[in-house]
């Protein structure tokens, strides 16, 4: 048993080292087989219908090409001349905003610490914006480094729906390799685990997914009905980020109110402001409330700090490549865990039917107090 653990950790460390390696040329090879992952239920149904696997492959994939160049057509130039317009305007917002809380705390601080307070909270306001600013172009030049030092754009967009397409075709075939490659005596217990992993992956990214493009879609019709500059990059942002729990809101809720109050504060129209954070918490209502418990629901078994944390870890370590992966390897480890804690509460060792350990009563004792 512990040969078999110390060559299976051998094994992973190895997996690891090479992706990590590697990781510059596997992105379009991971993107095309998590795209075979997601659309292989499709290919089944389209199955079921009559369609051949080649037939409702090429279908597939076609469809999603299509689908894919008009984003890239319309969506994209859109949502880079915002992002463009938003990166300039930033620095006079930020400035307006500390033109505002000085305007309005700056007396009550004055009072309580000196005008020196004033300065140092300007100072730090400042500080903060810039800091912030660049850890987020740092972790982006990380996500672009990580994923298009050895492989451009176009080769992204080329090699990843040949891939998708060779996988998605023999899918159903590798499975049932890698099924028989198991030790028979092992095999329900591998065949569990794989579908609870399964059902954890596909459970959150397609549920989450679909969470992303509503609320997304809310936060930008909401917010541009409101008159709010840059809404729809907003709420498109807002939407994205939603992958991450709490995040996408949170982003979106601090640029939209940061936005507004610079737009309407000066002029005093309280509605507005007080529309454009109606917006999001109506959005926070629908998401906890509706949208997450209908799509998503609570047996995915991804725990919100977790799943941030293996996002961006995995980001960091692995650039977009990682972002791919965080998910899958997240569920992974959180179904074996699951399952060593389950077999751990049914061993001897628990239960104390195995050898005593510590004393001959069973329970060790605590030392004598004077």
């Amino acid at each position: 048993m512990r040969s078999r653990a110390i060559i299976g950790l051998s094994i992973l460390a190895v997996l690891v080292f090479l992706l990590y390696e590697l990781r510059e040329v596997m992105l379009p090879f991971v993107a095309g087989l998590a795209l075979a992952y997601l659309l292989d239920p499709l290919a089944d149904r389209l199955e079921r219908l009559g369609l051949g696997r080649l037939a409702a492959t090429l279908l597939i994939l076609a469809g999603f090409v299509v689908g894919l160049v008009v984003v890239l057509i319309i969506v994209v130039p859109l949502a880079a001349g915002q992002v463009a317009s938003l990166v300039n305007a930033l620095p006079t917002m930020v400035g307006r905003l500390q033109g505002i809380l000085v305007e309005r705390a700056g007396p009550l601080l004055q009072r309580v610490g000196g005008s020196e307070v004033v300065s140092e909270l300007q100072s730090s306001v400042g500080t903060l914006v810039g800091q912030g600013g660049a850890w987020f172009l740092a972790f982006l030049k990380s996500l672009w480094t990580g994923s298009q030092a050895l492989v451009s754009i176009a080769s992204l967009l080329v090699v990843t729906p040949v891939v998708a397409f060779y996988v998605l075709h023999d899918w159903d075939r590798m499975i049932a390799t890698l099924d028989g490659w198991v030790p028979p005596r092992h095999r329900p217990t591998a065949r569990r685990l794989a579908g609870e992993i399964d059902g954890a992956v596909t459970g959150f990214v397609r549920g989450q997914s679909l969470v992303c493009l509503i609320l997304g879609s809310f936060y930008a019709v909401g917010l541009f009905l409101v008159g709010l500059n840059f809404g729809v990059l907003i709420g498109m942002i807002s939407g994205f980020l939603t992958f991450i729990p709490y995040v996408g809101t949170l982003t979106g809720f601090m640029l939209s109110v940061g936005v507004a109050l610079v737009q309407w504060w000066p002029s005093g129209d309280w509605l507005h402001i007080g529309l454009t954070v109606g917006v999001f918490l109506v959005g926070q209502f629908l998401e906890g409330n509706v949208i997450s418990p209908k799509l998503v629901g609570d047996s995915v078994g991804l725990h919100p700090v977790w799943l941030m944390f293996a996002l961006l870890a995995f980001g960091s370590l692995f650039g977009f490549l990682g972002l791919l992966l965080a998910v899958p390897v997240a569920a992974s480890i959180g179904v074996v865990v699951r399952f060593g804690i389950e077999r751990y509460l049914e061993s001897k060792l628990y239960r104390g039917d195995g050898p005593v350990l510590i004393g001959d009563s069973g329970s060790p004792s605590l030392p004598a107090r004077d």
